[in-house]
């Protein structure tokens, strides 16, 4: 990609000045603890309440902060602003921040300024990414490297950076965070798929959060590493458009490819400079189409960074996969419970589907983002028995499926669409909560929604 000139970066200008964290979830209160190590005047401001955890932390190391509201005098007096990845462009402050020419950035950018020479693995895409970093993680530490893995995964980046610097981040990385970096270059960069997601982030046109994505490797130089699914049409009509100054590694289920991954026959052969691998995928730890994509971005990753095939191969082998992400829960009378909670969009919810071997009665349903359920309707209608919709607001769930399934049952709440799914189901059939949307209407977060769903099952 064409990189931009080098101007001096906002963090540079506003160097001993007055340095303001809007929103106090885990990536503001990181990026608040590393600025305040830095020399900035921190305040901390955030329109809801904060934890009492996040309170402590702020109290204890001296930061001032505000919730439930912004003060708009003390923000615009900002020299530059580390903005939440959950705040919109559209909200009223973040306007008034933009028009007044404050320097945004995101906590990701604040914490590469400070990471000295360590370097980065970053991970994006619209489905797998948390798989993916963590599968690059549980490698990393079977090879016994001095790591961290940070970002939507767990600790931020910028409290590892201020806590316990690492030699190595990998790091989990949303487009939201993508939007606003300035000089963030990950030394490799892995673009796992593009789907349509959270377009009503941006003007619900499809081309702006590709851009927003692609914004990974806008900053790579010609020592760094490109891995990509040169399978993902979206990602090469992309790529077609573009220069680019990076090592390209991509990874193929479909062909072969000169550098990178692909697959011959039930063999994963990995081509990266002199070394050669091969690897059953059926001893992958991880199932299904989509993880044997996840689990190649991965290893060629590790294959970057040094670490030998031995290590890969035992690693693959011996993953545990993630809470909220096709996780087992129990099964209860000869009925198996999944939780993919973590499905927040179509594409992911197509993939648990895609993966499953038994008849499906499917828990869907949400804060609708705009969804295309047609995107799945082929899957529903040959693997799902049921579907179960546990939100608000089910009328477009009903509307897409009424004539794909003979079963859709309305529920509004975990309990209750447990106990629906499982008067559904006959021994030998798979409860799937994979909703295909964000859980804001009945839940905290995915989280929360996923632990309630497996504490209706513990209860049956």
């Amino acid at each position: 990609m064409e990189r931009a000139e080098q101007t001096e970066h906002p963090l540079e200008k506003a160097k001993g000045g007055r340095l303001v964290v809007l929103g106090s979830g885990e990536s503001g209160i990181g990026a608040a603890l590393l600025a305040t190590r830095k020399g900035y005047q921190v305040f901390v401001s955030d329109s809801g309440q904060l934890k009492e955890n996040y309170r402590n932390e702020l109290l204890a190391a001296g930061i001032a902060f505000e919730e439930k509201g912004h003060s708009a005098e003390k923000i615009l007096g900002a020299a530059v602003i580390v903005k939440s990845p959950g705040i919109p462009e559209k909200n009223e402050l973040v306007r008034q921040v933009r028009a007044a020419g404050i320097p945004v950035i995101s906590e990701i950018e604040l914490a590469y300024h400070f990471k000295g020479k360590s370097r980065v693995i970053g991970i994006t895409g619209s489905n797998g990414k948390t798989t993916t970093t963590a599968l690059i993680g549980h490698i990393c530490s079977k090879a016994e490297l001095d790591h961290a893995v940070v970002g939507n995964i767990g600790y931020s980046f910028a409290r590892q950076v201020a806590e316990d610097p690492k030699e190595l981040y990998v790091v989990e990385i949303s487009s939201f965070q993508l939007d606003d970096i300035v000089a963030f270059r990950p030394d490799v960069a892995v673009l796992l798929n593009i789907t349509e997601d959270h377009l009503d982030r941006y003007d619900y046109k499809f081309e702006n959060y590709v851009n927003s994505k692609f914004r990974i490797i806008s900053n790579q130089r010609e020592g760094d590493f490109f891995i990509y699914c040169d399978d993902d049409e979206v990602i090469k009509k992309k790529l077609e458009l573009l220069t680019t100054h990076t090592n390209p590694l991509p990874f193929s289920m479909k062909h072969e490819v000169k550098k990178g991954a692909f697959l011959r026959g039930d063999q994963v052969m990995l081509r990266i400079q002199e070394e050669r691998v091969s690897m059953s995928i059926y001893d992958f730890a991880l199932k299904g189409k989509h993880n044997c994509y996840n689990t190649m971005a991965a290893c060629v990753a590790a294959t970057t960074v040094g670490i030998r095939k031995e290590k890969i191969r035992e690693a693959v082998k011996d993953f545990q996969s993630l809470e909220h992400r096709m996780e087992f829960v129990a099964t209860v009378r000869g009925v198996e419970f999944i939780n993919d909670s973590k499905a927040t969009n179509v594409n992911s919810t197509w993939f648990a589907l895609e993966s499953m071997q038994k008849p499906v009665v499917l828990i869907l349903g949400g804060t609708d983002k705009g969804n295309d359920y047609t995107l799945i309707a082929e899957l529903v209608k040959e693997k799902v028995k049921a579907v179960i919709c546990m939100g608000v607001d089910n009328k477009k769930i009903v509307a897409a499926f009424k004539d794909l399934v003979p079963v859709i049952r309305e529920t509004r709440s975990a309990a209750e669409a447990v106990h629906t799914a499982f008067q559904a189901a006959a021994k030998g059939d798979v409860v799937l909560l994979s909703p295909a949307c964000s859980s804001f209407d009945l839940f905290k977060n995915y989280e929360d929604r996923g632990k309630q769903f497996k504490a209706a099952v513990k209860e049956l």
